[in-house]
């Protein structure tokens, strides 16, 4: 796990994840490079306007597993 996640709570997938952004509470995002941009260029343009830090991961899968989940994801963020 990216030491950024590390104890925080997660949120995983683009929704919940661009309503921890808007309410000011995702400190660091996590995006796959093969998710389909529509979903990541949005939340990273969010990133920038909300000047949260983030980074990119090689896979949804790989982005998953970090998660803890059995499934691929697009966008992950550490909360507090």
């Amino acid at each position: 796990m990216l030491a950024e996640l590390v104890g925080h709570r997660v949120v995983v997938g683009s929704k919940q994840l661009r309503k921890a952004l808007e309410a000011g509470k995702a400190t660091y995002v996590v995006l796959a490079q093969n998710a389909d941009p529509a979903i990541t260029e949005p939340i990273e343009a969010m990133c920038r306007l909300h000047n949260v830090a983030y980074s990119w991961i090689g896979s949804k899968s790989e982005l998953g597993t970090m998660c803890g989940i059995e499934v691929g994801a697009a966008a992950a963020a550490a909360v507090d």
